[in-house]
């Protein structure tokens, strides 16, 4: 049985690994096997990533939000108790959003919230 060599194919899927790592050190941009390492590694930790800056980011939102409840006579969870009651669809990054660019928004919905 002959063995199969994979041709131009190969050498296209080298170059693509090759030039996805053009960034990195030593070898691992010169050298196909060690550039394919660094590749997996890489998206592996961009794919992980994404999951932690949404993580991330929503921590932050919450932070602001119950900074500026504080600063509006309520807490965190008392004001999002409040907002499920009285039917306010505000998703955390909006909220948020109007806690820093719109404090008079944001007290006008802490106040339609508390009054049901």
């Amino acid at each position: 049985m002959a063995r199969v060599k994979s041709g131009p194919y190969g050498y296209r899927r080298h170059k693509k690994v090759l030039k996805y790592t053009k960034g990195q050190r030593g070898t691992k941009h010169l050298l196909f096997r060690r550039a394919n390492e660094a590749m997996l590694k890489s998206m592996w930790y961009s794919s992980r990533d994404r999951r932690v800056r949404r993580r991330d980011l929503r921590r932050l939102w919450i932070a602001r939000i119950n900074a500026a409840a504080r600063l509006n006579g309520t807490t965190y969870s008392r004001l999002v108790a409040a907002m499920k009651k009285a039917n306010i669809a505000l998703n955390r990054k909006m909220l948020a959003d109007l806690a820093v660019r719109d404090p008079q928004a944001f007290a006008a919905v802490v106040a339609q919230a508390s009054q049901a």
